[in-house]
């Protein structure tokens, strides 16, 4: 894959990561009222909990983006990190972050 094709991708990840990220932590928890499970307006509470675990998934995310621009710059962007075989760019493609080959990632789980 050429650079700055990789480069676009991985920019185009990163806004649509920050910009998810923004709105789970732009705004306070609603759990601070300690509202017990069964209590009106205990839905709050599993909403903070739903909501932190998306924020979480998206910084896991985001550290993908980050370590896959680092490839990028050292030369290894679209390669193995587990073999060093090609990722081929259709993969990378669909997911810019990609560190495996599908059939590797297949073995990982």
């Amino acid at each position: 894959m050429e650079v700055e094709r990789a480069r676009e991708l991985l920019a185009r990840e990163r806004e649509r990561i920050e910009r998810a990220l923004g709105i789970y932590e732009g705004e306070p928890l609603d759990s601070d009222r300690n509202v017990e499970p069964g209590d009106t307006d205990s839905e709050n509470l599993y909403q903070d909990e739903f909501d932190a675990t998306r924020a979480a998934d998206l910084r896991d995310q985001l550290g993908a983006v980050e370590r896959a621009e680092g490839r990028l710059r050292d030369g290894t962007y679209g390669i193995s990190i587990q073999s060093g075989e090609p990722i081929p760019d259709a993969r990378l493609e669909a997911r810019p972050t990609a560190e495996l080959t599908v059939e590797e990632q297949q073995r990982v789980g």
